[in-house]
């Protein structure tokens, strides 16, 4: 082994020395289920329930997305989580000139309520889960989800999943924003507010550093800049008045699950503890609830490759296992066809297959926390929250989350993390099987899952018989309304969702909310 290579052993991808053997920490973790919560959540974990499976999915029409959801649920899927195209991400409709070539490639086109009613139709919002991974449009697509599941019966009051409802981390990492953050943020707080009224069972925030790490943060990052979004969001809620405990317990976070095994559990476990310190002792919160960190993971599509991509089963079932040994809630496993395609049904299977071995053949699920009291992963964790710490006091001190965007640091921390990562691979510090080292000649990738022009042409014929029969007069006039109050300080969601109920579509709602708000270029800071 080279010298190099032995070096590597003793640091983790964030760059924390690892030392060579460990043998007392002073400091114990406690024991599961109780404050401030490092060694999980609940005291039983998985003895008591196993996490929710949710395959994240969604291509082409709402009708060929809805005949995988049921091939998923009939093969042990317990929740569903649904991918938008870009077009919709971006606030667009599928006959929009912007959206030529994009639509149903990344995720489903939904640009109406006709199109959210057909992507769950036969599916009973009242009884399962639905996990939503949208953010600029989050309020419409949130609203058109819970008039869909009005008009099959079900009680919004009683419906349960999660909305992603992050703006911030769009600006942080993902980029697909509409309008500027202060707006934005008052949009993604104004579904916050409403949901804590209407429809408490409902999480209407999953603050995400999943996306901070696939733009190429460290572990260290995406732990520090996801909790400082979520402390600016309860920040701008208790500004309205909104008591904390009213709100606390439904926020939820999305974590990343890559390749430093023990890493990521100590991420998942500072993480707890962090976030439980913070609701207690920094906005007061009484509720135990809300001193509770819950949380859904995804493993880390960035690390998978093209180059033999039967090796990212493997990575994803690692990944998964830290996950599930750190304490996620709920957990998707990427397919291994990911780097290249949409996923095709036999490798959405598979994932889903990885999901249910690690459950009932692996026995990790018997013990929760089985690595607390390491002294490695203890030590472990307690560097990694001691340099989170500091980079939230760093935010702090820039005046908050929304100063700090602009004025572009995460981006820079992100930018430096992505390249120091690169550098090991390009080192071969870092070996990737398949990529730098174990390599084989003349590989071609396997088939690809094509989505064609067809989908395109059948949402483009949709919206035009949509706005043939819908009434245009109440149309335009929730669209004013909802200008109106835009240009107020009233919560926004009861005009989106009288927008939505008219038929109004995705596209027409976010460019009538851009009426006011406009739109925002970044600024590069490199």
């Amino acid at each position: 082994m080279s010298k190099l290579a032995a070096a590597r052993i003793y640091e983790t991808l964030s760059g924390i020395p690892v030392e060579a053997a460990y043998t007392d920490h002073p400091h114990p973790a406690g024991a599961p289920g109780q404050f401030p919560y490092t060694r999980g959540i609940h005291e039983t974990m998985y003895r008591g329930r196993l996490w929710t499976m949710r395959q994240f999915s969604g291509f082409a029409t709402p009708e060929e997305t809805n005949a995988r959801y049921r091939y998923l649920l009939s093969q042990g899927q317990t929740g569903l989580s649904v991918a938008f195209d870009l077009p919709t991400l971006m606030g667009l409709d599928s006959d929009h000139p912007n959206s030529l070539g994009e639509v149903g490639k990344c995720g489903v086109a939904v640009s109406s309520l006709e199109d959210m009613e057909t992507l769950f139709a036969g599916i009973p919002l009242a009884e399962v889960s639905v996990s939503m991974t949208i953010n600029s449009p989050a309020p419409v697509i949130w609203a058109m989800y819970a008039v869909a599941a009005e008009r099959q019966g079900a009680d919004v009051a009683a419906l349960s999943g999660t909305l992603q409802n992050d703006i911030l981390k769009e600006y942080i990492a993902q980029k697909e924003y509409i309008y500027p953050p202060a707006p934005s943020l008052r949009l993604a707080v104004d579904v916050i507010e409403y949901t804590a009224r209407h429809a408490p069972r409902y999480n209407p925030v999953s603050i995400s550093g999943y996306h901070i790490r696939e733009a190429g943060s460290n572990a260290v990052q995406e732990l520090a800049f996801t909790l400082r979004d979520g402390i600016e969001y309860v920040d701008q809620l208790l500004k309205r008045g909104v008591p904390v405990d009213s709100f606390a317990p439904r926020l939820s976070f999305f974590w990343n699950a890559h390749n430093d095994f023990f890493e990521e559990i100590a991420k998942f476990r500072a993480a707890r503890r962090m976030w439980a310190h913070i609701m207690r002792d920094r906005f007061g919160a009484r509720d135990e609830r809300s001193w509770k960190l819950r949380c859904h993971a995804q493993t880390a599509g960035c690390t998978l490759t093209w180059q033999q991509p039967e090796n990212n089963l493997v990575r994803t079932a690692v990944q998964a296992m830290a996950a599930v040994i750190g304490g996620t809630q709920s957990l998707h496993t990427n397919s291994l066809d990911e780097a290249y395609a949409l996923p095709s049904e036999q490798a959405a299977t598979l994932a889903l297959r990885t999901q249910q071995v690690i459950a009932h053949e692996s026995g990790i699920t018997e013990y929760p926390d089985p690595f607390g009291g390491s002294h490695f992963v203890e030590q472990l964790t307690d560097e990694i929250e001691r340099r989170a710490q500091a980079y939230i006091a760093k935010i702090d001190e820039l005046g908050g989350m929304l100063p700090a965007i602009e004025l572009g640091y995460p981006q820079a921390e992100i930018a430096q993390a992505s390249y120091d990562y690169q550098r090991l691979i390009e080192s071969k510090r870092l070996l990737i099987a398949g990529v730098n080292a174990f390599t084989v000649e003349n590989e071609h990738p396997p088939e690809l899952l094509q989505i064609s022009g067809e989908a395109t042409e059948r949402q483009c014929t949709k919206l035009a018989s949509l706005r043939q029969r819908r009434d245009s007069a109440a149309v335009e006039r929730t669209l004013e309304q909802l200008r109106e109050a835009c240009r107020g300080t009233e919560n926004t969601m009861p005009h989106i969702l009288a927008a939505v109920r008219a038929y109004a579509t995705t596209g027409e709602i976010c460019a009538a909310i851009g009426d006011v708000f406009g739109s925002w270029t970044e600024t590069s800071v490199l």
